[in-house]
C-alpha cells in the first residue's frame, strides 16, 4: 500500500509503502473490542477501599451488659449496624479487574485499527519529525503547517508515534490539548483508538514493522 508522505512544511515529497501485513488487515470489529475493553480493566486503578469490622478503630469492650438493661445485646460498637462502624459487602482495594489476553490477539487487533487508519486517510506519515528546543509553538506550528495544507488532516485529535524517545518534542507536545506522543514500540489499541489521527515519521513504521513483525 502507497501513502503520500509529507514534510514538517506540510508539503508532499513523496510516497511511502507501507507493509501489507500490517496496514491491509481486514477489521474484525469484535476482536478490537474485546482488546480495547482487556486494555482499560488493565489500567483500571483500584481506589474505593472500604473497612470492615476488624479493620474500623475502636470497639474494643462491650457497650452494656448482656442483660437487664433493656436494650438489644451488642458485643461492639463496631458493628457494621452501629453507625461508625465496619462496611458489609463494600467496595474493596484487592479485588482484581485485569484481563488477559492472548499475545497474539493483541497483535492482530493493533493491526487491524492501524489499517483502518490508513484506508480512512488519518494516517499522516512525515518524512522525519524533529524541533531544535523543546518549545510547544514550534510543534504547534507545525501541525498547523500540516492541517493547512493536507486535504484529509484536519479537526481532530493527534497521536504522534516517535521512532525513539524523543524529550524535545514530548515537552514540547505535552501542552497542547488533544494531542500526545508516544513511541512506536508501545503502540496498542486503546491509545489508538482514543485519537483521531495517527502522525508517525518514516522511522516510526520501520519500528512498527521491526517490532510486531517478529
Amino acid at each position: 500500500m502507497l501513502i503520500d508522505t509529507y514534510n514538517q512544511d506540510g508539503k508532499k515529497i513523496g510516497q511511502t509503502r507501507l507493509p501489507k501485513e500490517i496496514f491491509d488487515v481486514p477489521l474484525n470489529p469484535d476482536l478490537v473490542h474485546q482488546i480495547a475493553v482487556s486494555q482499560m480493566a488493565n489500567r483500571r486503578k483500584v481506589v474505593a477501599h472500604t473497612k470492615t469490622r476488624a479493620e474500623v478503630r475502636g470497639g474494643g469492650r462491650k457497650p452494656w451488659r448482656q442483660k437487664g438493661t433493656g436494650r438489644a445485646r451488642h458485643g461492639s460498637i463496631r458493628s457494621p449496624i452501629w453507625r461508625g462502624g465496619g462496611v458489609t459487602f463494600g467496595p474493596r482495594k484487592e479485588k482484581v479487574f485485569k484481563k488477559k489476553t492472548p499475545k497474539k490477539m493483541r497483535r492482530k487487533a493493533l493491526f487491524m485499527v492501524l489499517s483502518a487508519k490508513a484506508k480512512e486517510k488519518l494516517l499522516i506519515p512525515l518524512d522525519f519529525l524533529k524541533i531544535e528546543k523543546p518549545k510547544t509553538k514550534l510543534i504547534a506550528e507545525i501541525i498547523e503547517n500540516l492541517r493547512s495544507k493536507i486535504k484529509d488532516f484536519k479537526k481532530g485529535s493527534i497521536l504522534i508515534a516517535l521512532p525513539q524517545k524523543d524529550k524535545n518534542i514530548i515537552r514540547a507536545a505535552r501542552n497542547i490539548p488533544n494531542l500526545q506522543t508516544i513511541e512506536a514500540r508501545n503502540l496498542n489499541v486503546l491509545d489508538l483508538l482514543s485519537f483521531k489521527y495517527l502522525l508517525t515519521p518514516k522511522e516510526a513504521i520501520k519500528v512498527i514493522k521491526g517490532t510486531f513483525l517478529k
